[in-house]
Protein backbone atom coordinates (compact mmCIF):
# COMPACT_ATOMS: atom_id res chain seq x y z
CA UNK A 1 0.00 0.00 0.00
CA UNK A 2 1.57 3.31 -1.05
CA UNK A 3 0.56 5.69 1.67
CA UNK A 4 1.81 8.80 -0.11
CA UNK A 5 -1.56 9.04 -1.82
CA UNK A 6 -4.46 10.88 -0.18
CA UNK A 7 -5.95 9.00 2.76
CA UNK A 8 -9.51 10.02 1.90
CA UNK A 9 -9.96 7.62 -1.06
CA UNK A 10 -7.94 5.01 0.79
CA UNK A 11 -10.34 5.22 3.70
CA UNK A 12 -13.31 4.92 1.38
CA UNK A 13 -11.70 1.84 -0.16
CA UNK A 14 -11.10 0.39 3.31
CA UNK A 15 -14.75 0.77 4.20
CA UNK A 16 -15.77 -0.88 0.95
CA UNK A 17 -13.34 -3.69 1.74
CA UNK A 18 -14.42 -4.08 5.35
CA UNK A 19 -16.09 -7.40 4.69
CA UNK A 20 -12.88 -9.44 4.48
CA UNK A 21 -12.37 -11.82 7.41
CA UNK A 22 -10.10 -11.39 10.43
CA UNK A 23 -8.62 -14.71 11.46
CA UNK A 24 -7.43 -15.80 14.85
CA UNK A 25 -4.87 -18.08 13.24
CA UNK A 26 -4.56 -21.35 11.35
CA UNK A 27 -5.46 -24.91 12.18
CA UNK A 28 -8.22 -26.44 14.23
CA UNK A 29 -8.30 -23.58 16.73
CA UNK A 30 -8.87 -20.92 14.08
CA UNK A 31 -11.92 -18.71 14.07
CA UNK A 32 -13.19 -16.09 11.66
CA UNK A 33 -15.31 -13.00 12.04
CA UNK A 34 -16.36 -10.33 9.62
CA UNK A 35 -15.68 -6.65 10.00
CA UNK A 36 -19.41 -5.93 9.83
CA UNK A 37 -22.57 -7.96 10.18
CA UNK A 38 -22.84 -11.36 11.75
CA UNK A 39 -24.07 -14.87 11.17
CA UNK A 40 -27.15 -13.55 9.37
CA UNK A 41 -25.14 -11.59 6.84
CA UNK A 42 -25.10 -7.84 6.35
CA UNK A 43 -28.10 -5.55 6.52
CA UNK A 44 -27.60 -2.96 3.83
CA UNK A 45 -29.62 -0.82 1.50
CA UNK A 46 -30.82 -2.95 -1.39
CA UNK A 47 -28.29 -3.30 -4.23
CA UNK A 48 -29.37 -2.93 -7.88
CA UNK A 49 -32.09 -5.38 -8.86
CA UNK A 50 -30.62 -8.28 -10.85
CA UNK A 51 -32.50 -11.43 -11.83
CA UNK A 52 -31.69 -14.73 -10.12
CA UNK A 53 -31.54 -17.98 -12.10
CA UNK A 54 -34.41 -20.37 -11.38
CA UNK A 55 -33.10 -23.45 -13.15
CA UNK A 56 -29.99 -24.89 -14.79
CA UNK A 57 -30.25 -26.19 -18.32
CA UNK A 58 -27.80 -27.68 -20.79
CA UNK A 59 -24.36 -26.11 -20.85
CA UNK A 60 -23.67 -23.47 -23.48
CA UNK A 61 -20.34 -25.07 -24.42
CA UNK A 62 -17.95 -22.77 -22.62
CA UNK A 63 -17.51 -20.51 -19.62
CA UNK A 64 -15.34 -17.39 -19.27
CA UNK A 65 -13.79 -16.91 -15.83
CA UNK A 66 -11.70 -14.40 -13.93
CA UNK A 67 -9.69 -15.98 -11.12
CA UNK A 68 -6.71 -15.75 -8.85
CA UNK A 69 -3.61 -17.71 -9.82
CA UNK A 70 -3.98 -21.35 -8.84
CA UNK A 71 -7.78 -21.41 -8.83
CA UNK A 72 -8.38 -22.86 -12.30
CA UNK A 73 -5.72 -25.54 -12.75
CA UNK A 74 -5.47 -27.49 -16.01
CA UNK A 75 -2.29 -29.51 -15.43
CA UNK A 76 -0.39 -27.51 -18.06
CA UNK A 77 2.47 -26.90 -15.62
CA UNK A 78 4.39 -29.93 -14.40
CA UNK A 79 3.21 -30.94 -10.96
CA UNK A 80 -0.07 -29.04 -11.17
CA UNK A 81 -3.39 -30.87 -10.79
CA UNK A 82 -5.89 -30.90 -13.65
CA UNK A 83 -9.34 -29.78 -12.55
CA UNK A 84 -10.39 -28.34 -15.91
CA UNK A 85 -10.37 -31.51 -18.04
CA UNK A 86 -12.69 -33.57 -15.81
CA UNK A 87 -15.07 -30.60 -15.51
CA UNK A 88 -15.19 -30.14 -19.28
CA UNK A 89 -15.71 -33.86 -19.86
CA UNK A 90 -18.55 -33.96 -17.35
CA UNK A 91 -20.35 -30.78 -18.42
CA UNK A 92 -19.27 -30.07 -22.00
CA UNK A 93 -18.21 -26.59 -20.89
CA UNK A 94 -14.82 -25.46 -22.19
CA UNK A 95 -13.04 -23.28 -19.63
CA UNK A 96 -11.54 -19.95 -20.68
CA UNK A 97 -9.72 -18.42 -17.72
CA UNK A 98 -8.21 -14.99 -17.16
CA UNK A 99 -5.83 -14.77 -14.20
CA UNK A 100 -6.07 -11.41 -12.44
CA UNK A 101 -3.33 -9.94 -10.29
CA UNK A 102 -5.50 -7.88 -7.91
CA UNK A 103 -9.03 -7.32 -6.69
CA UNK A 104 -9.10 -3.98 -8.51
CA UNK A 105 -8.28 -5.74 -11.77
CA UNK A 106 -11.04 -8.29 -11.13
CA UNK A 107 -13.62 -5.55 -10.63
CA UNK A 108 -12.51 -3.82 -13.84
CA UNK A 109 -12.65 -7.05 -15.83
CA UNK A 110 -16.11 -7.92 -14.56
CA UNK A 111 -17.39 -4.48 -15.51
CA UNK A 112 -16.30 -5.16 -19.09
CA UNK A 113 -19.12 -7.67 -19.54
CA UNK A 114 -16.78 -10.22 -21.13
CA UNK A 115 -16.79 -12.74 -18.29
CA UNK A 116 -19.35 -15.12 -16.80
CA UNK A 117 -17.92 -15.28 -13.32
CA UNK A 118 -15.15 -14.38 -10.91
CA UNK A 119 -13.47 -15.75 -7.78
CA UNK A 120 -13.69 -12.49 -5.83
CA UNK A 121 -12.14 -11.71 -2.47
CA UNK A 122 -13.78 -9.81 0.38
CA UNK A 123 -12.33 -6.47 -0.72
CA UNK A 124 -14.11 -6.75 -4.10
CA UNK A 125 -17.36 -8.58 -3.48
CA UNK A 126 -19.47 -5.71 -2.19
CA UNK A 127 -18.15 -3.44 -4.93
CA UNK A 128 -19.37 -5.97 -7.49
CA UNK A 129 -22.71 -6.43 -5.75
CA UNK A 130 -23.51 -2.73 -5.38
CA UNK A 131 -22.14 -1.98 -8.80
CA UNK A 132 -24.76 -4.31 -10.24
CA UNK A 133 -22.00 -6.38 -11.84
CA UNK A 134 -22.96 -9.73 -10.30
CA UNK A 135 -26.26 -11.55 -9.81
CA UNK A 136 -27.79 -13.07 -6.69
CA UNK A 137 -27.10 -16.80 -6.58
CA UNK A 138 -29.80 -19.42 -6.21
CA UNK A 139 -28.03 -21.76 -3.80
CA UNK A 140 -30.74 -24.40 -4.35
CA UNK A 141 -29.27 -24.92 -7.82
CA UNK A 142 -25.85 -25.77 -6.33
CA UNK A 143 -26.11 -29.09 -4.43
CA UNK A 144 -22.61 -28.80 -2.97
CA UNK A 145 -23.51 -25.52 -1.27
CA UNK A 146 -24.58 -27.68 1.64
CA UNK A 147 -20.95 -28.75 2.12
CA UNK A 148 -19.63 -25.17 2.40
CA UNK A 149 -18.41 -24.38 5.92
CA UNK A 150 -21.19 -22.56 7.82
CA UNK A 151 -18.88 -19.72 8.86
CA UNK A 152 -18.53 -18.78 5.17
CA UNK A 153 -22.26 -18.81 4.39
CA UNK A 154 -24.48 -15.73 4.47
CA UNK A 155 -21.78 -13.36 5.65
CA UNK A 156 -21.44 -9.62 5.30
CA UNK A 157 -18.94 -9.87 2.45
CA UNK A 158 -20.92 -12.30 0.24
CA UNK A 159 -24.59 -11.66 1.02
CA UNK A 160 -27.01 -8.77 1.43
CA UNK A 161 -30.12 -9.00 3.58
CA UNK A 162 -29.97 -12.80 3.61
CA UNK A 163 -29.43 -13.20 -0.14
CA UNK A 164 -26.20 -14.95 -1.19
CA UNK A 165 -24.29 -13.39 -4.08
CA UNK A 166 -21.94 -16.28 -4.68
CA UNK A 167 -20.63 -19.63 -3.51
CA UNK A 168 -17.76 -19.39 -0.98
CA UNK A 169 -14.95 -21.73 -1.91
CA UNK A 170 -11.85 -20.82 0.04
CA UNK A 171 -10.39 -19.00 3.01
CA UNK A 172 -7.07 -18.64 4.75
CA UNK A 173 -4.68 -16.51 6.75
CA UNK A 174 -2.36 -13.82 5.44
CA UNK A 175 0.85 -15.33 6.75
CA UNK A 176 4.34 -14.01 7.46
CA UNK A 177 6.90 -15.62 5.12
CA UNK A 178 10.68 -15.39 5.26
CA UNK A 179 13.78 -16.62 3.43
CA UNK A 180 15.38 -19.06 5.88
CA UNK A 181 18.88 -18.48 4.50
CA UNK A 182 18.75 -14.76 5.32
CA UNK A 183 16.31 -14.69 8.25
CA UNK A 184 17.92 -17.39 10.32
CA UNK A 185 15.82 -16.94 13.47
CA UNK A 186 12.16 -17.71 12.80
CA UNK A 187 10.19 -14.51 13.50
CA UNK A 188 7.15 -14.67 15.75
CA UNK A 189 5.93 -11.07 15.48
CA UNK A 190 4.79 -8.71 12.72
CA UNK A 191 7.27 -6.28 14.27
CA UNK A 192 9.90 -7.44 11.78
CA UNK A 193 7.88 -5.80 8.98
CA UNK A 194 6.52 -2.79 10.90
CA UNK A 195 9.25 -1.77 13.39
CA UNK A 196 11.42 1.03 11.99
CA UNK A 197 14.45 -0.72 13.53
CA UNK A 198 13.86 -3.94 11.59
CA UNK A 199 17.21 -5.39 10.43
CA UNK A 200 15.61 -6.26 7.07
CA UNK A 201 15.21 -2.71 5.80
CA UNK A 202 14.90 -2.68 2.02
CA UNK A 203 14.13 -6.40 1.90
CA UNK A 204 10.60 -6.28 3.35
CA UNK A 205 7.52 -6.76 1.17
CA UNK A 206 3.97 -5.56 1.87
CA UNK A 207 0.61 -6.05 0.21
CA UNK A 208 -0.31 -3.20 -2.13
CA UNK A 209 -3.99 -2.67 -1.34
CA UNK A 210 -6.07 -0.48 1.00
CA UNK A 211 -7.16 -3.67 2.78
CA UNK A 212 -3.60 -3.84 4.18
CA UNK A 213 -4.55 -1.01 6.53
CA UNK A 214 -6.23 -3.73 8.58
CA UNK A 215 -2.89 -5.56 8.96
CA UNK A 216 -1.35 -2.43 10.46
CA UNK A 217 -4.39 -2.03 12.71
CA UNK A 218 -4.11 -5.63 13.88
CA UNK A 219 -0.46 -5.06 14.87
CA UNK A 220 -1.41 -1.85 16.71
CA UNK A 221 -4.23 -3.69 18.47
CA UNK A 222 -1.58 -5.84 20.15
CA UNK A 223 1.18 -3.24 20.60
CA UNK A 224 -0.79 -0.04 21.30
CA UNK A 225 -3.64 -1.07 23.62
CA UNK A 226 -4.34 2.58 24.38
CA UNK A 227 -5.85 2.86 20.89
CA UNK A 228 -8.58 0.40 22.00
CA UNK A 229 -8.79 -1.27 18.60
CA UNK A 230 -11.34 -4.09 18.68
CA UNK A 231 -11.90 -4.77 14.98
CA UNK A 232 -9.08 -4.04 12.50
CA UNK A 233 -11.66 -3.53 9.74
CA UNK A 234 -13.75 -1.02 11.73
CA UNK A 235 -11.61 1.90 12.91
CA UNK A 236 -12.43 5.30 14.33
CA UNK A 237 -10.51 8.37 13.16
CA UNK A 238 -7.73 8.07 15.75
CA UNK A 239 -7.22 4.37 15.08
CA UNK A 240 -7.31 4.83 11.32
CA UNK A 241 -4.74 7.63 11.39
CA UNK A 242 -2.47 5.58 13.64
CA UNK A 243 -2.60 2.68 11.16
CA UNK A 244 -1.80 4.97 8.24
CA UNK A 245 1.09 6.51 10.19
CA UNK A 246 2.48 3.04 10.85
CA UNK A 247 2.31 2.26 7.13
CA UNK A 248 4.16 5.48 6.35
CA UNK A 249 6.90 4.36 8.74
CA UNK A 250 6.92 0.91 7.15
CA UNK A 251 7.46 2.46 3.73
CA UNK A 252 11.08 3.09 4.71
CA UNK A 253 11.54 -0.67 5.17
CA UNK A 254 9.74 -1.92 2.07
CA UNK A 255 11.77 -2.94 -0.94
CA UNK A 256 8.76 -4.00 -2.98
CA UNK A 257 4.98 -3.80 -2.71
CA UNK A 258 3.00 -6.62 -4.27
CA UNK A 259 -0.54 -7.51 -5.28
CA UNK A 260 0.25 -10.09 -7.98
CA UNK A 261 1.09 -13.51 -6.52
CA UNK A 262 3.42 -14.35 -9.42
CA UNK A 263 5.49 -11.21 -8.85
CA UNK A 264 5.67 -11.87 -5.12
CA UNK A 265 6.92 -15.38 -5.78
CA UNK A 266 9.50 -14.12 -8.29
CA UNK A 267 10.80 -11.50 -5.85
CA UNK A 268 11.46 -14.12 -3.18
CA UNK A 269 13.12 -16.45 -5.67
CA UNK A 270 15.30 -13.63 -7.00
CA UNK A 271 16.31 -12.60 -3.49
CA UNK A 272 15.18 -8.99 -3.85
CA UNK A 273 12.96 -9.41 -0.80
CA UNK A 274 13.29 -11.82 2.13
CA UNK A 275 10.40 -11.15 4.50
CA UNK A 276 6.78 -10.03 4.49
CA UNK A 277 3.08 -10.82 4.35
CA UNK A 278 1.96 -13.37 1.78
CA UNK A 279 -0.61 -16.03 0.94
CA UNK A 280 -0.07 -19.72 1.61
CA UNK A 281 -0.42 -20.32 -2.14
CA UNK A 282 2.70 -18.24 -2.78
CA UNK A 283 4.62 -20.20 -0.16
CA UNK A 284 3.47 -23.51 -1.63
CA UNK A 285 4.65 -22.54 -5.12
CA UNK A 286 8.05 -21.39 -3.84
CA UNK A 287 8.46 -24.61 -1.87
CA UNK A 288 7.60 -26.67 -4.95
CA UNK A 289 10.02 -24.69 -7.13
CA UNK A 290 12.83 -25.39 -4.63
CA UNK A 291 14.72 -22.23 -5.59
CA UNK A 292 14.64 -20.79 -2.08
CA UNK A 293 13.84 -22.25 1.32
CA UNK A 294 11.03 -20.31 3.01
CA UNK A 295 9.14 -20.55 6.27
CA UNK A 296 5.67 -19.28 7.18
CA UNK A 297 3.86 -18.53 10.41
CA UNK A 298 0.91 -16.73 11.94
CA UNK A 299 2.70 -14.38 14.39
CA UNK A 300 1.82 -13.73 18.01
CA UNK A 301 -0.40 -10.78 17.09
CA UNK A 302 -2.47 -13.18 14.96
CA UNK A 303 -3.40 -12.53 11.34
CA UNK A 304 -5.87 -11.00 8.97
CA UNK A 305 -7.29 -13.32 6.37
CA UNK A 306 -9.15 -13.75 3.11
CA UNK A 307 -12.34 -15.39 1.96
CA UNK A 308 -13.08 -15.92 -1.73
CA UNK A 309 -16.45 -16.36 -3.40
CA UNK A 310 -17.41 -17.59 -6.87
CA UNK A 311 -19.76 -14.95 -8.26
CA UNK A 312 -21.77 -14.94 -11.50
CA UNK A 313 -21.97 -11.92 -13.79
CA UNK A 314 -25.33 -10.18 -13.94
CA UNK A 315 -25.31 -10.53 -17.74
CA UNK A 316 -23.48 -13.85 -17.99
CA UNK A 317 -23.67 -15.32 -21.49
CA UNK A 318 -23.00 -18.83 -20.16
CA UNK A 319 -25.15 -18.97 -17.04
CA UNK A 320 -25.68 -22.74 -17.13
CA UNK A 321 -21.98 -23.53 -17.45
CA UNK A 322 -21.26 -21.07 -14.63
CA UNK A 323 -23.72 -22.80 -12.33
CA UNK A 324 -22.28 -26.18 -13.31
Amino acid sequence: MRTARSTAPVRAALLAAAAATALAGCGSSSSASSGTGGAGGATHAAPPSVATAQSVGAGEGEVDLVSWAGYVMDGSKKGDPDWVTPFTQQTGCKVNNKVAGSSDEMVTLMKSGQYDGVSASGDATLRLIYGGDVAPVNTKLVPNYATVAPFLQNKSWNSVNGQMYGIPHGWGANVLMWNKKVVTAAPDSWGVVFDAASPYKGKVTAYDSPIYIADAALYLKATKPELKIKKPYALDDTQFNAAVDLLKTQRGLVGEYWSDATKNISAYEAGSIVLGTTWQYNANVITADKKVDVGTTVPNERSTGWSDTRMIAQDAKNTNCMYK
